[in-house]
Protein backbone atom coordinates (compact mmCIF):
# COMPACT_ATOMS: atom_id res chain seq x y z
CA UNK A 1 0.00 0.00 0.00
CA UNK A 2 1.46 3.38 -0.98
CA UNK A 3 0.28 5.93 1.90
CA UNK A 4 -0.40 8.96 -0.39
CA UNK A 5 -2.20 7.03 -3.08
CA UNK A 6 -5.81 7.67 -3.29
CA UNK A 7 -7.15 4.34 -4.71
CA UNK A 8 -5.00 2.39 -1.92
CA UNK A 9 -6.48 4.17 1.04
CA UNK A 10 -9.96 3.61 -0.73
CA UNK A 11 -9.14 -0.01 -0.99
CA UNK A 12 -7.88 -0.05 2.63
CA UNK A 13 -10.94 1.74 4.14
CA UNK A 14 -9.20 5.00 5.02
CA UNK A 15 -11.67 6.96 2.10
CA UNK A 16 -15.27 6.15 2.15
CA UNK A 17 -16.37 5.19 -1.38
CA UNK A 18 -19.38 4.04 -2.78
CA UNK A 19 -18.08 0.12 -2.93
CA UNK A 20 -20.48 -2.18 -5.05
CA UNK A 21 -18.40 -5.50 -4.76
CA UNK A 22 -15.26 -6.51 -3.72
CA UNK A 23 -13.54 -10.02 -3.63
CA UNK A 24 -10.08 -11.00 -1.79
CA UNK A 25 -8.00 -9.24 -5.07
CA UNK A 26 -10.09 -6.50 -6.13
CA UNK A 27 -12.44 -4.24 -4.57
CA UNK A 28 -14.99 -2.13 -7.00
CA UNK A 29 -16.72 1.67 -6.27
CA UNK A 30 -18.65 3.91 -8.01
CA UNK A 31 -16.82 6.52 -9.66
CA UNK A 32 -17.70 10.16 -8.75
CA UNK A 33 -17.71 11.30 -12.28
CA UNK A 34 -20.00 8.93 -13.82
CA UNK A 35 -19.75 9.17 -18.07
CA UNK A 36 -22.09 6.26 -17.87
CA UNK A 37 -25.25 4.87 -16.04
CA UNK A 38 -23.02 2.25 -14.89
CA UNK A 39 -19.32 3.41 -14.17
CA UNK A 40 -17.75 1.58 -11.38
CA UNK A 41 -13.79 1.48 -10.77
CA UNK A 42 -12.30 -1.78 -10.16
CA UNK A 43 -9.01 -1.81 -8.61
CA UNK A 44 -6.50 -3.90 -7.22
CA UNK A 45 -6.20 -4.27 -3.30
CA UNK A 46 -1.99 -3.95 -3.93
CA UNK A 47 -0.61 -1.31 -5.32
CA UNK A 48 0.37 -1.70 -9.02
CA UNK A 49 0.78 1.64 -11.10
CA UNK A 50 -1.10 0.13 -14.05
CA UNK A 51 -2.62 -3.16 -15.48
CA UNK A 52 0.92 -4.08 -17.40
CA UNK A 53 2.10 -4.06 -13.88
CA UNK A 54 -0.60 -5.97 -11.90
CA UNK A 55 -0.60 -8.96 -15.61
CA UNK A 56 3.43 -8.96 -14.79
CA UNK A 57 3.60 -8.82 -10.63
CA UNK A 58 0.33 -11.12 -9.70
CA UNK A 59 -1.86 -12.40 -13.07
CA UNK A 60 -4.18 -13.87 -10.66
CA UNK A 61 -5.22 -10.53 -9.57
CA UNK A 62 -5.50 -9.49 -12.55
CA UNK A 63 -7.78 -12.30 -13.67
CA UNK A 64 -9.81 -11.42 -10.46
CA UNK A 65 -10.61 -8.01 -11.32
CA UNK A 66 -12.03 -8.85 -15.21
CA UNK A 67 -14.05 -11.33 -13.15
CA UNK A 68 -15.36 -8.59 -10.43
CA UNK A 69 -16.59 -6.17 -13.60
CA UNK A 70 -17.99 -9.10 -14.87
CA UNK A 71 -20.30 -9.47 -11.58
CA UNK A 72 -20.34 -5.71 -11.33
CA UNK A 73 -22.57 -5.36 -15.04
CA UNK A 74 -24.21 -8.41 -14.28
CA UNK A 75 -25.30 -6.41 -11.46
CA UNK A 76 -26.35 -3.39 -12.47
CA UNK A 77 -28.13 -4.99 -15.18
CA UNK A 78 -25.87 -4.91 -18.22
CA UNK A 79 -24.02 -7.75 -18.28
CA UNK A 80 -26.28 -8.80 -21.06
CA UNK A 81 -26.91 -6.13 -23.08
CA UNK A 82 -23.03 -5.23 -23.12
CA UNK A 83 -20.47 -2.95 -21.07
CA UNK A 84 -17.18 -2.00 -22.03
CA UNK A 85 -13.70 -2.41 -19.50
CA UNK A 86 -11.56 0.63 -20.42
CA UNK A 87 -7.80 0.75 -18.93
CA UNK A 88 -5.61 3.90 -19.39
CA UNK A 89 -2.60 3.41 -19.19
CA UNK A 90 -0.14 6.51 -18.85
CA UNK A 91 -0.87 10.29 -18.71
CA UNK A 92 -1.37 10.11 -22.36
CA UNK A 93 -3.89 7.61 -22.79
CA UNK A 94 -5.73 9.83 -19.49
CA UNK A 95 -4.46 7.72 -16.71
CA UNK A 96 -5.36 10.67 -13.81
CA UNK A 97 -4.45 7.83 -10.67
CA UNK A 98 -1.41 5.61 -11.16
CA UNK A 99 -2.95 2.72 -9.39
CA UNK A 100 -4.19 0.09 -11.79
CA UNK A 101 -8.05 0.12 -12.69
CA UNK A 102 -10.76 -1.02 -15.03
CA UNK A 103 -13.52 1.42 -15.88
CA UNK A 104 -16.76 -0.90 -16.10
CA UNK A 105 -18.92 1.35 -18.15
CA UNK A 106 -22.26 -0.27 -19.40
CA UNK A 107 -25.84 1.47 -19.88
CA UNK A 108 -25.86 3.47 -23.13
CA UNK A 109 -24.74 2.58 -26.26
CA UNK A 110 -21.07 2.80 -26.72
CA UNK A 111 -19.24 4.78 -29.80
CA UNK A 112 -16.56 3.03 -31.49
CA UNK A 113 -13.82 4.13 -31.85
CA UNK A 114 -13.68 5.16 -28.76
CA UNK A 115 -11.37 8.49 -27.79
Amino acid sequence: MSEDCLFCRIAGGEIPADVVAGNDHAVGFRDISPVAPTHVLVIPRAHHPNLAAVAEADPDTLVAMVRLARTIAEADGVGGDGYRLVANTGAAAHQTVFHAHLHVLGGRSMGWPPG
